[in-house]
């Protein structure tokens, strides 16, 4: 798979996510809900290393113990999530130039769904975070 590149609204900032993207998923949580004014956000996650800023600051906010979201201080369009206990960087997937190269996969955090959204996609649902995977 080519690089995905993306950025924010008004183009001040410009991202290339060069790694292989896993983890491509609708997140209906709370958080997810607040910081994008949405029913839910969808994501994509790559290596942490992989993430290059090729233009422009990221604005930073500690939302939450241990989590940084970033989002472009010129419009505010939100792009990363960031645990600072794991090596990799969640992206907002409609962020990318072209949102339709990453299909999502499932959808979390379901138990939080606002009770107005009729899921009629087929994908799996998690009531919470998707389960470990199990080698």
């Amino acid at each position: 798979m080519a690089d995905l590149e993306g950025g924010c609204r008004c183009g001040a900032v410009r991202y290339r996510a060069g790694d292989r993207p896993f983890d491509v998923t609708h997140c209906h949580c709370v958080d997810c809900r607040r910081s994008s004014a949405a029913p839910f956000m969808t994501w994509f996650s790559v290596a942490a290393p992989s993430l290059v800023i090729m233009q422009g600051t990221l604005v930073r906010h500690a939302s939450s113990p241990g989590v940084e979201r970033t989002f472009c201080g010129r419009c505010g369009t939100p792009l990363t999530y960031r645990r600072h206990d794991r090596p990799d960087v969640d992206v907002t997937a409609c962020s990318l130039d072209d949102p339709a190269a990453l299909a999502p996969e499932d959808h979390i955090f379901t138990q939080q769904q606002v009770p107005w959204v009729r899921l009629a996609d087929g994908l799996p649902r998690h009531a919470g975070a998707r389960p470990p995977v199990v080698a």
